[in-house]
């Protein structure tokens, strides 16, 4: 009684602290892991794999024959896909995914649960509204522009010189001399 008791408050607690977004990141790391099993024992189905091709030039790249295993998660069009293998071919880089419909669930949950939060209700849209008008009008508030110069200043005065050299001509009546 007394072993039950405790672990139902340690759970308690674990929840008090981590909050409903550790266990969503809980759920997801096992997905995780149960996907990445299910790759490495290679039990895809072919009608599940999705292939990606880029053309991509990587000067001094060997081509593979064969997939490498890769890790990683990318979503498109609200839809998330997990990378499987990949292979490196005649400038054409090959990267086979699935669809993880269960990571677009979790990720689905977190948003909605997020959203309890931020969002308001419909009903209540419009007093609060009415409290930031009540504000706009009855608290009176003033702006003032000031300028203010910062850091050295210095004044530049600028003066016309005349040049020495403007009326020194020099008049040579020998040739030049011979080289």
């Amino acid at each position: 009684m007394k072993r039950s008791l405790t672990i139902v408050l340690l759970v308690l607690f674990l929840l008090n602290v981590l909050g409903y977004y550790g266990i969503f990141m809980g759920l997801q790391a096992v997905n995780e892991r149960k996907m990445e099993a299910l790759f490495d024992d290679d039990n895809i189905l072919l009608e599940q794999e999705i292939t990606i091709k880029v053309p991509i030039t990587i000067p001094y790249a060997t081509s593979s024959t064969e997939f490498t295993r890769v890790d990683g998660e990318f979503e498109h069009e609200g839809e998330v896909y997990r990378m499987v293998k990949q292979r490196y071919l005649n400038d054409v880089l090959y990267i086979v995914c699935v669809k993880d419909v269960k990571s677009k669930e979790i990720k689905q949950a977190l948003n909605d649960y997020v959203k309890t939060f931020s969002d308001t209700p419909s009903g209540e849209k419009g007093s609060t509204k009415t409290i930031q008008n009540f504000i706009k009008d009855y608290i009176a508030t003033s702006t003032s522009l000031q300028s203010e110069e910062s850091g050295w200043h210095k004044e530049i005065i600028y003066q016309v010189s005349s040049s020495l050299f403007e009326s020194l001509s020099i008049q040579l009546n020998s040739p030049p001399p011979k080289v």
